[in-house]
């Protein structure tokens, strides 16, 4: 049986290490004391099958039926004022958005202001439990007889024929190497010597706010201005504001930058009534893209027993069964289950 090491807890790695686990012995390796962390830990976690680029949208369909026990509604609200119609023409088209009166929009959010001239909506976006997928997937790996291993930073990794990866005293072994580290994955493959590919961590902030106006936020769709520059998100009876920054900055445990973030608030607020009067928390997560903004999966055109499973970007969770499933079809030999033109957009070869 085929050995393979899976360097990264978050989605990306633990749903290809369960995925391998079904015809190879899996380790899985993360460098923090818990799985997902990073990028996955801070993830707004919708599932809105029209948001990407055409092979992420590939990639969604396709994850569409394995992710059902995992959402529950949301829904989605595009919002456009006087002189965005080009732009707010062209969201709704992509997300399939039908237009709808802006007196309906206020039955959905309630505090949306007289700015507002155009809306649209459409009730297929989900919230995803990606806690549950992440620990289910965790779940399958061991149940396979793998092994799911954190606090296991990597300091070294060796190549000659087969793989050896150091984590501190700890050293692994393995036929072959997947390479699901987020926004470390290029620092890997050099760690690894393999290329680099140009893989650019991209912040993100969120604020946490209090319900605006005391209001019952729990069935309020998402809602956001067009061109994505803000977006807001009910959760836990809270409300999630965005700037939608994409920052490039180094591989990092991110935090929000002050300014961004009231830069943000502010364009939210150009939007509504009521005026935000305290932000009870905040932070940042690393959307991770690779330089045209596709998922980069399969093996390394130089060195083939190198398998990227990288460049999520903010797709992680909605891609991750349809993603993971396709790695170990290249991994096992197994038939593909989706098209060749989404597999050639996403081959590590185009680089």
């Amino acid at each position: 049986m085929t050995d393979i090491i899976v360097i990264g807890g978050g989605i990306a790695g633990v749903s290809a290490a369960a995925r391998l686990s079904d015809g190879a012995q899996v380790t899985l390796i993360e460098g923090e004391s818990a799985l997902g962390y990073h990028a996955s830990g801070r993830s707004a976690a919708l599932f809105e099958e029209n948001y990407g680029a055409p092979s992420v949208v590939a990639l969604n369909k396709a994850s569409s039926a394995y992710q059902q026990p995992y959402l529950s509604p949301r829904g989605i609200l595009l919002l456009g004022r006087a002189g965005e119609d080009d732009q707010f023409d062209e969201d709704a088209q992509i997300l399939k958005c039908p237009e709808i009166s802006v007196d309906e929009a206020r039955t959905y959010i309630p505090i949306l202001n007289h700015a507002i001239t155009r809306a649209a909506y459409h009730a297929d976006a989900f919230d995803i439990d990606t806690d549950r997928m992440i620990q289910d997937f965790a779940k399958t790996v061991r149940a396979n007889g793998g092994r799911v291993l954190t606090g296991q930073a990597v300091t070294e990794i060796k190549h000659d024929r087969t793989w050896t990866v150091h984590c501190g005293d700890e050293v692994f072994t393995a036929d072959v190497l997947v390479n699901a580290a987020g926004a470390w994955a290029d620092q890997i493959a050099a760690m690894a010597g393999v290329a680099p590919i140009g893989i650019m961590p991209l912040r993100r902030s969120m604020a946490r706010l209090p319900a605006p106006g005391g209001h019952d936020v729990s069935d309020w769709p998402i809602f956001f201005g067009v061109g994505e520059t803000w977006y807001a998100k009910p959760d836990a009876g809270k409300l999630l504001v965005s700037p939608a920054d994409e920052d490039l900055v180094a591989p990092q445990d991110a935090w929000a930058d002050d300014m961004v973030l009231a830069e943000g608030l502010d364009r939210y607020s150009q939007h509504v009534t009521e005026p935000v009067t305290r932000v009870e928390t905040s932070w940042a997560g690393l959307r991770s893209f690779a330089p045209d903004r596709t998922l980069v999966l399969g093996p390394d055109r130089q060195v083939p027993d190198f398998i990227w499973c990288a460049g999520q970007g903010g797709y992680g969770f909605q891609t991750a069964p349809a993603a993971s499933q396709f790695v170990a079809e290249l991994v096992l030999g197994r038939p593909p289950h989706i098209d060749a033109t989404t597999i050639k957009s996403l081959s590590p070869a185009r680089f």
